[in-house]
């Protein structure tokens, strides 16, 4: 479990210093208002969308799929809505990393905490099953101001970003683990931890083929082993920017009840729902941009779904 972000000599090559100087400029923009930062990050999303064509058709196809019942008119509206919130979200990972607790403070809500304590009284560890939200990054920071947490990752290519999204995270939380360490990830739950774990990542091959939205999606079954062999208890997780531009807001929901319930298709299913729901919440804030349906069962093809 990683515990520390790590600093290399490396990391200062000039090849680096393009993306230092977007950093510190970032550093400089978070100091602004909620308000100044959501208009200034609508207006990068846009700009994204305009000069990103693949990535809107990605976002496109995976919101006519997935809300058939909305009209074109509808569905444009949500494209553009979403493009709004990733450009929001460059800021909102900015605060995450580099605010001050005091200012992280004054910008968040909590609710359900009872249900993760409760759980800890009764000796569980808890796995908090979020989605791919494109407010993770403030949500952890927020939830760390309450109690730390152990989060599930994958490591960016980068080595720079790898250094700033890990220090980012540690900033108010216990430790990283990455996503092939489920060892790591057991041990912290008998250990009484609790675990960020999101399920909504296409899985490739070794995944399990469940509905999400409706459509048949590879997904990983970690969720359900990790209860098992943790002896966990499993939260739903939500955290959302408010409407109002006011802060963060997080959501626990009360523990799934006979989870895992022995039948491993049933339970991924289960866990497929249950993060659908916290989706619909706030869809324009959910990161459509993954091509979570490239893995289609019985062929090999990944770019069929999105053609």
């Amino acid at each position: 479990m990683i515990t520390e972000a790590q600093f290399e000599r490396r990391l200062l090559h000039p090849k680096f210093w393009l993306l230092w100087a977007g950093v510190g400029l970032l550093k400089l923009l978070v100091k602004l208002p909620l308000s100044t930062q959501v208009s200034l990050g609508q207006r990068i999303g846009r700009g994204f969308k305009k000069f990103q064509p693949k990535r809107v058709k990605t976002v496109q196809r995976n919101i006519e799929r997935c809300f058939p019942q909305m009209s074109a008119t509808e569905q444009q509206q949500l494209l553009d809505a979403n493009f709004d919130e990733i450009g929001m979200a460059l800021f909102d990972t900015g605060n995450a990393w580099f605010w001050s607790d005091e200012r992280i403070q004054q910008h968040m809500e909590i609710e359900g905490d009872e249900h993760l304590r409760a759980a800890q009284d009764a000796g569980h560890g808890v796995i908090l099953l979020a989605s791919h939200c494109l407010m993770l990054e403030p949500g952890a920071r927020v939830f760390g101001q309450m109690h730390q947490g152990v989060g599930v990752y994958r490591p960016n290519k980068n080595p720079l970003l790898e250094y700033l999204q890990s220090a980012g995270r540690l900033r108010s939380n216990k430790g990283l683990i990455k996503k092939k360490e489920v060892r790591q990830m057991v041990k912290a739950l008998r250990k009484g931890e609790v675990l960020w774990y999101t399920q909504d990542q296409d899985a490739g091959g070794r995944g399990v083929f469940a509905n999400f939205f409706g459509l048949r999606c590879s997904t990983a079954p970690g969720a359900p082993a990790l209860a098992k062999m943790g002896k966990a208890q499993v939260l739903p997780f939500f955290v959302e920017r408010k409407a109002d531009a006011s802060g963060y807001r997080i959501k626990m929901h009360p523990p799934l009840t006979d989870f895992p319930s022995g039948d491993d298709q049933a339970d991924v299913q289960r866990g497929n729902d249950e993060t659908e729901k916290l989706v619909r919440m706030r869809p324009e804030q959910y990161m459509w941009l993954h091509r979570r349906f490239k893995t289609q069962e019985g062929t090999r093809d990944k770019t069929e779904f999105y053609r």
